[in-house]
């Protein structure tokens, strides 16, 4: 059991280790000529098509169920009034950027290391390097590009699908106008709520992209290996995903306590 354990450790150090040395090598690619603006806007493209209806939905019904949850107790507690602001404030702080970067990983991130993983195990990779094409600037910095820059995208829609569902439900069950809803809203939410929530969102796409291309780029073992990367692909880009907000929300509090 203890063998089994330490081996267990052993292999999530030397991936982290593996996946950082990844992420060094994106770094240095990034800045070098030349850039494949094209092949980026299609991916950004495949990212945001790919994304938009599921992230959309759920968007919806997190405002619909959160705020039908929520209505019983406020009104328990005579403060049904405060109810667009503490929605408001909880979708674009947490609840938004975390619930669609998870459906992000698992959609963009599963479709990433099968993509590349097909690529890799029918060596169409290798004919790349032998044609004189850098596979690795291609398909990786590219997509990595396009994750980090959509899901920040995808979050600011979803965050507004769900107030537009949250309102829905004020509207029907309290007779709570438009314009009223979107005012309390207004007047709850601060600038400096949406920074901290917008600048974790790069960090979310960055790693769901960077996970997904490592996953991808290192498949083995043939066609079966292509969908332990896929499955593989989303378990570690939800903890990457979990552990930055994590780290995100601490360093929120400190900055907020100083």
């Amino acid at each position: 059991m203890e063998n089994e354990s330490n081996s267990a450790i052993r292999d999530i150090l030397v991936e982290t280790g593996e996946i950082t040395i990844f992420g060094v090598r994106f770094f240095k690619e990034i800045f070098r000529r030349p850039f494949e603006f094209k092949e980026f806007l299609r991916q950004c493209y495949n990212v945001g098509n790919k994304s938009i209806l599921l992230v959309g939905i759920a968007g919806f019904i997190i405002g619909l169920v959160f705020t039908l949850q929520s209505r019983p107790k406020m009104e328990e507690l005579g403060a049904v009034s405060w109810l667009p602001s503490m929605v408001s404030i909880s979708i674009i702080r947490e609840i938004g950027p975390i619930i669609t970067a998870l459906i992000c990983a698992g959609k963009i991130g599963s479709g990433i290391g099968a993509e590349i993983g097909s690529m890799r195990v029918t060596e169409q990779i290798d004919a790349m390097e032998v044609s004189g094409t850098n596979p690795f600037k291609y398909l990786v910095v590219t997509r990595i590009l396009a994750t980090t820059f959509m899901v920040p995208l995808l979050v600011f829609m979803a965050d507004a699908i769900a107030l537009l569902g949250s309102f829905l439900v004020e509207n029907l069950k309290g007779d709570v106008s438009f314009t009223l809803y979107f005012s309390e809203v207004q007047m709850s939410v601060e600038f400096l709520d949406f920074i901290p929530a917008t600048i974790k969102t790069f960090f979310f796409g960055f790693a769901i992209g960077l996970v997904g291309c490592f996953k991808g780029y290192n498949t083995k073992h043939g066609t079966a290996g292509v969908g332990v990367s896929a499955n593989s692909a989303v378990v570690e880009a939800s903890i990457f995903v979990f552990i930055l907000d994590f780290v995100a929300v601490l360093l929120t509090e400190i900055i907020y306590n100083i």
